[in-house]
């Protein structure tokens, strides 16, 4: 059995494609995955099945574009992926800076596309790191914010609607629900 991280790309954001999520977490039980539960209401989901992942990317993908067309994105993330990632994590991705977002690969993106693009820009006070599951992104301060590749270009990339970004908190709460299995008592 692997426990893995669903993360879906815009839904519920600013009421477009809404998506109840308890109704997703059932009919992705229908689909025979097991212990599926969801984080807050943008598309974090966490399931249990011990089908490759391949054959569960073929399967969201099918359900996904009969069910809800509008998900045309989504990344999918053991638990032994996730924490190999947070192994090689850089330092600076520990300290408190003032923004921190993960930009997490879909499936089928042309990941060394996206790399390529990023380190064309020019980063104004901000940091990277390019992992396996996505581009970790620091913000050193608020004030500079608005000058930082990531807020002046990001949204204009052509790969923007084929990532899903969330914040560390957001991150981390990822790892927590990896580790925990729904029913499972501690």
């Amino acid at each position: 059995m692997t426990r893995y991280a669903l993360l879906v790309r815009g839904i519920n954001v600013g009421g477009k494609n809404k998506v109840v999520m308890a109704e997703l977490c059932q009919e992705l039980t229908d689909l025979e995955l097991e212990k599926v539960e969801s984080y807050i209401n943008s598309g974090n989901i966490f399931f249990t099945s011990t089908e490759p992942k391949a054959r569960l990317v073929e399967k969201l993908e099918t359900f996904f574009g009969t069910r809800y067309p509008f998900i045309q994105s989504f990344s999918l993330l053991s638990q032994e992926d996730y924490e190999a990632e947070v192994e090689n994590l850089p330092a600076w991705w520990k300290e408190d800076l003032t923004r921190k977002d993960v930009l997490f690969y879909t499936e089928g993106l042309n990941v060394d596309q996206v790399i390529e693009s990023i380190e064309s820009l020019e980063l104004k006070d901000e940091v990277l790191h390019f992992g396996k599951l996505g581009i970790f992104w620091g913000k050193f301060s608020e004030e500079t914010y608005s000058k930082t590749a990531y807020h002046k270009y990001l949204l204009k990339m052509p790969f923007y609607r084929h990532i899903t970004i969330r914040n560390a908190k957001t991150f981390d709460k990822i790892g927590q629900m990896l580790k925990t299995n729904k029913g499972d008592t501690q």
